[in-house]
């Protein structure tokens, strides 16, 4: 009967194994800091298309009441739970104004996602003119 624990099995030392991770986190953090714009404008499409959808909500009840709402709830709009609150939305939708003629709405980060202290808000208008108030 042969015995397993003698036999030499070819394989990595545990220094080759350290050192590999090493250079590769070295090459993420050289990375990173290229890659957070990216980031920030990926996670901003978010805000966009919640906008949008607020754009049609408010126009949907534009034409049926002849005004614009103030309330998310009675367009019809149902805020996701906020990633600050273990939800996946990045961004906290809000009616700043509405009227006979006129809105605007807007999201609010509730991340700072590159980390300098400033969170990004996109608005939109009646004319669906959907454009970014604070970059991050």
């Amino acid at each position: 009967m042969k015995k397993f624990w003698n036999n030499k099995v070819n394989g990595f030392t545990l220094a080759e194994l350290l050192v590999v991770l090493v250079i590769i986190g070295i090459l993420v953090l050289l990375a990173l800091p290229n890659l957070m714009p990216m980031i920030s404008k990926t996670k901003s499409t978010e805000a966009q298309l919640q906008l949008e959808h607020i754009y049609s909500l408010e126009k949907n009840y534009f034409y049926v009441h002849s005004k614009y709402c103030e309330s998310l709830q009675d367009m019809g709009f149902e805020q996701e739970k906020l990633s600050t609150e273990g939800g996946p939305a990045n961004y906290k939708i809000e009616v700043v104004q509405a009227g006979p003629n006129t809105f605007k709405a807007k999201a609010t980060a509730v991340v700072d996602f590159d980390g300098d202290g400033t969170f990004n808000t996109w608005e939109v208008n009646e004319l669906k003119e959907i454009k970014e108030t604070t970059k991050d």
